[in-house]
């Protein structure tokens, strides 16, 4: 109940903060993480099988968030060790706290924002090119990596896309030679598509391949 110091943020609004990071938390999760390149190429995969629902957007997206979790564990370590425990211990200030939890995201988010898409967000808040790479502002560094990761995640989703295509192309052709018209391509595709991408551990080369992507 003492008033609260010059220069200090009262508890009621600390509170109102610290609800409102809350809610925009989800948001973070999905679009500065690996979250959401590995969701994009989740679901191309699911649409290049053509299983519809199966795996279910739960499955997938407990598999993205757990893979999340895998790779930012440094990224986390590093900020719970150099940013948390010194202000939880009160040895450095809640200011000095965030700009030390924000390098190493800022580390991650320029290791794959690419320089075009960060030239862009630039001219767009009307930003000069900073000295370093370092020195950019979360704000021009948050949009160009999404940007990146949408651009990668479609890449890579067009590239699975290419050997169930063919599968698809040579039964519609097989279908429309015979003469079975009324037999959906989609339902003489789908089994062969399935038993390839089992004979090949699909699974493991897709998640993989994701992993090693974000070394």
């Amino acid at each position: 109940m003492n008033p609260t110091a010059p220069g200090q943020i009262g508890v009621p609004m600390q509170i109102v903060v610290l609800l409102t990071l809350l809610t925009l938390l989800p948001a973070a999760v999905v679009s500065v993480t690996p979250f959401l390149r590995i969701t994009v190429v989740l679901h191309f995969l699911r649409q290049a099988l053509g299983t519809q629902t199966a795996p279910s957007n739960q499955v997938l997206l407990g598999l993205s968030l757990f893979l999340t979790l895998l790779i930012m564990q440094p990224i986390t370590n590093e900020i719970y060790d150099n940013a948390w425990k010194p202000y939880d211990k009160g040895q450095i200030s809640g200011e000095k706290a965030l700009v030390t939890a924000s390098a190493p995201v800022k580390r991650f988010l320029l290791k794959f924002a690419r320089e075009k898409d960060l030239k862009t967000m630039l001219e767009a808040t009307r930003t000069p090119a900073p000295a370093k790479p370092e020195d950019l502002d979360l704000r021009v560094l948050v949009p160009a990596y999404v940007l990146s990761e949408l651009k990668t995640g479609f890449q890579i989703g067009a590239v699975l896309f290419l050997p169930f295509l063919i599968i698809d192309l040579v039964a519609a052709s097989v279908t429309l030679s015979v003469g079975m018209v009324q037999l959906p391509p989609v339902m003489l595709s789908a089994p062969f598509k399935i038993l390839l991408f089992v004979l090949v551990d699909g699974w493991n080369l897709v998640v993989g391949s994701l992993l090693k992507s974000f070394v």
